[in-house]
């Protein structure tokens, strides 16, 4: 007898049982299906038939639980929500970060400074060790003057307060007093410019402001500028 597809119990049988039903008795609906149909048709009886044996091997337990946070190995979940609150505070008035062994993300809570600057903070002093200074953060890209100025009230080195970006006058280079090594040792200077200020300094006489940078032949006045807050005169 004809195969009866209307009446065939998809989730019971397999689909092996249903394809050879299908193959030895020809339906006259069947046999107007392209193959593409007959392909989808055995899909998705073999997907009822996968249901079914899900539904009777897993029975009434419901799914696992997802871990989402394991003490045994992330640790006390109260210790990283005052970790995360820390971080996230504003810094206090006489609070400074130890730019010398901070991470980057207790860099992060410096004003101006976000994940990226930090972040360069962290690779310049990996790659080329600790900042002497607030003057060595220059060396970092993105600081400059206006930032090294806002940050120097927020900074120590190894413990020791920053140098006050205003403050005496015994933390700044003498432009007068100052050899072309001295020099070289400042933002943007190298040996040529170095040279270039000393010669300068020898034919027009000592400088008498930080402003007489401009002055210098070859000397850029981004330069000059960038300069100014490290130098004193006399």
């Amino acid at each position: 007898p004809a195969v009866d597809t209307a009446g065939w119990d998809c989730v019971a049988a397999p689909p092996w049982a249903v394809n050879r039903a299908i193959s030895a008795q020809p339906h006259p609906q069947l046999s107007s299906m392209s193959p593409a149909e007959r392909r989808a048709l055995l899909l998705v009886l073999a997907l009822g038939v996968a249901g079914h044996l899900i539904r009777a091997g897993g029975g009434d337990s419901p799914p696992p639980a997802a871990t989402l946070f394991d003490p045994a190995t992330d640790g006390d979940p109260l210790a990283h929500r005052d970790l995360a609150r820390a971080l996230a505070a504003p810094l206090g008035a006489n609070e400074r970060i130890d730019v010398n062994r901070a991470t980057a993300a207790e860099l992060g809570r410096l004003p101006g400074v976000g994940p990226a600057l930090a972040g360069r903070i962290v690779a310049d002093r990996q790659q080329r060790g600790a900042f002497g200074g607030i003057v060595a953060l220059d060396r970092v890209s993105g600081i400059g003057p206006a930032t090294l100025a806002r940050l120097a009230p927020h900074l120590s080195f190894g413990g020791a307060p920053a140098d006050s970006w205003k403050g005496p006058t015994d933390t700044l280079l003498s432009l007068n007093q100052a050899t072309a090594t001295d020099l070289e040792r400042l933002p943007g200077v190298g040996a040529r410019r170095a040279g270039q200020i000393v010669a300068f300094r020898d034919t027009a006489g000592p400088f008498r402001d930080a402003s007489d940078l401009h002055r210098v032949p070859g000397l850029p006045a981004a330069v000059a500028d960038r300069l100014a807050p490290l130098v004193r005169v006399p």
